[in-house]
Formats: C-alpha cells, sequence, structure tokens
C-alpha cells in the first residue's frame, strides 16, 4: 500500500525492548546425561528465553509489514531453542555409552587398606562434549594414580623408625620402599575399566616393600646403628641377634651409605675385590664365606681380620663401605 518507515529507528527500537535485555533471558539447556544414583539418566532439555536478533528483527518486520497486530516468539522460531531434546538419538546413545563404563568395579589391595574406583568414582571421568561425543578424562584417571602413589609410595621419603632400643630416629635415603609404576597402572586400569571388570588386585609396582602398615620394613629385618656400631637382626618384632660391627671408614671417603635398602642377595663364599688397576691387578681383594650385598659393592660379610667389632674402631680401620661382621 506503498507505506513506508525507518528502518534505522525500527531496529533501536527492537534493541530496547524489554524481551532483548539481556538480564530478562534465559539460556536455553540441551538435554544430557546426568549421573544420579548409581547411573547415569536422561535429564530433559530446558527451553529458555534468549532470543535469536537476527530472526527476531526479521519476523518483526514480517508482523509490520503484514500488518499483523503480535508476534510469538515461540511459534516463529525467535528463541535459540535447545539443539538435543530428551528422546534425541544422540543424547540416548550417549547415555547409554556413558552407562557402559560404570560396570567396572577395581578394589586396590594395600593391605591392610583398600581403594575402590567404582560406578561413582568412574562417572567423574565420563563426560559429553556439546556435540554429545562421549570423553574419557584421561588426566584425571593419571591424577588418580598419582594420589595414590602420593598416599601409599614410601621409596625415597623419609621414615620415622623405632630402633631396637626404642629410639625415634629419621632415615633418609636408600633404595627402599613401595613405589608404583603410575604409568602401566595407568594402562591397566583404564583397561579394567573398558571391560567392565570386577577385581580385586594390587597396583603395578617398579618397587616393593613388606608393609603398608606402620612401618614398611614389616616384623623382619637387619638394622645398623652407624653411631654406635652396633647391628640387630630383628625377627617377628623380637631382637633375635645383636652384633658390634665395623662399617666404612668416613676418614677416607668410606662412609657406610645411610639409608633404607632391600639384600639383593645372598652368597657363600665369594672374593670382594676393590677398582680394578691398569695392570689387571685390583686394589684389593678379599676372600669372605657369608656376603649379603644391598646397594651396589655394599653389603654385610664377615671379617675375620678385623680384631674387634663396635666402639671406634671404624674411625681408623674401618671397611671400604661394607658392614663388617664376626664371622
Amino acid at each position: 500500500v506503498g507505506v513506508k518507515y525507518d528502518a534505522d529507528s525500527l531496529a533501536a527500537i527492537i534493541n530496547n525492548l524489554e524481551c532483548m535485555k539481556e538480564e530478562n533471558q534465559t539460556v536455553s539447556v540441551d538435554a544430557h546425561p546426568e549421573f544420579q544414583n548409581d547411573q547415569f539418566v536422561v535429564v530433559p532439555e530446558v527451553v529458555g528465553t534468549q532470543i535469536n536478533i537476527e530472526v527476531f528483527s526479521e519476523k518483526v518486520e514480517e508482523a509490520i509489514n503484514g500488518f499483523q497486530p503480535t508476534l510469538d516468539l515461540y511459534e516463529t522460531g525467535c528463541y535459540i531453542l535447545p539443539r538435543f531434546l530428551s528422546d534425541s538419538e544422540e543424547v540416548i546413545a550417549a547415555k547409554d555409552a556413558m552407562n557402559s563404563y560404570l560396570g567396572a568395579n577395581i578394589t586396590y589391595d594395600f593391605n591392610p587398606y583398600t581403594e575402590v574406583v567404582d560406578a561413582s568414582v568412574i562417572s567423574q571421568w565420563v563426560s559429553v562434549d556439546a556435540d554429545m561425543n562421549v570423553t574419557f578424562d584421561e588426566g584425571a584417571v593419571r591424577a588418580y594414580v598419582q594420589s595414590l602413589a602420593d598416599k601409599y609410595d614410601t621409596k625415597g621419603k623419609p621414615r620415622n623408625f623405632t630402633t631396637a632400643t626404642g629410639n625415634v630416629v629419621t632415615v633418609e635415603g636408600g633404595s627402599y620402599g613401595w613405589k608404583i609404576d603410575q604409568e602401566a597402572e595407568y594402562n591397566a586400569l583404564i583397561a579394567n575399566i573398558q571391560n567392565g571388570e570386577t577385581v580385586t588386585r594390587e597396583p603395578n609396582y617398579v618397587s616393593r616393600a613388606a608393609s603398608h602398615e606402620g612401618n614398611d620394613v614389616g616384623s623382619t629385618y637387619a638394622e645398623v646403628d652407624l653411631t654406635a656400631q652396633q647391628m640387630y637382626f630383628i625377627q617377628d618384632g623380637q631382637v633375635v641377634l645383636q652384633s658390634g660391627v665395623v662399617t666404612g671408614n668416613p676418614n677416607r671417603g668410606n662412609g657406610t651409605p645411610q639409608g633404607v635398602y632391600t639384600l639383593a642377595y645372598k652368597a657363600l663364599d665369594q672374593t670382594l675385590r676393590g677398582t680394578k688397576k691398569p695392570d689387571g691387578t685390583y686394589e684389593y681383594e678379599t676372600p669372605v664365606k657369608y656376603w649379603m650385598p644391598f646397594n651396589g659393592g655394599i653389603g654385610f660379610h664377615d671379617a675375620t681380620w678385623q680384631s674387634s667389632f663396635g666402639g671406634s674402631r671404624y674411625l681408623t680401620n674401618g671397611s671400604h663401605g661394607c658392614v663388617n661382621l664376626p664371622y
């Protein structure tokens, strides 16, 4: 009919409408899987009031040009609607995939303690992206394995130790202790979950100890007091042997290393040798009846050449680092 209007003025009016103000709009939410009780269920979509400005402007112009006094924003598609509804195939498929992970139940045995990875834990590692693709948070799984290591690893950590004489000392150093193989354990845990396994097992270790309870050396071990030059053999928590020893001579740079170690092996009738010299001979060659190394070439052995044991003899007639014992 030849009626014209100012498009810029219309745009300004549209932008100032109450329904266009951000505080009056709610964002639509897609239907999505959510963990409730013991499984993932589909949470229905929420239809919000956030307006698609381009569509809204177009529909307002159409209403004006058609002399329409009202405009239904929902029916004319002016709202930004959810992409996925509760009956969308993508949402249902995502829910089913996420629930498939929850069948696993892994109980870690840290005798006498346990740690359990069940549906409540696994559910925190499974999520969906905006396109309903199921993702598994590998970083969170690695963080969980790291938390186990932080809690149960003892190798390389200072530990309080109650000596045979009843003193509590801090022992540092050594190669002994629990240490989880985090990469191997991560792969094993992922496999358990993907296969939906129910299993009770120990974690993968690169280093093992005797006990998770109290002192990790357990109740049977050898203790060497470098200060008092005494060795104790504790069996089932009781001292069954005490002896003076001669340890490494610190004045010659041969002090016996402190720390907690594991016996590598036990052997009879061995010859201990020092560094090999250019002429093919050795700095020393010493035959011993009993040989029990715990730190490379350092170990326990009999030393019939020592005239006495204990006291301060190690400061003058100390070994090259070994713990000398009476035959």
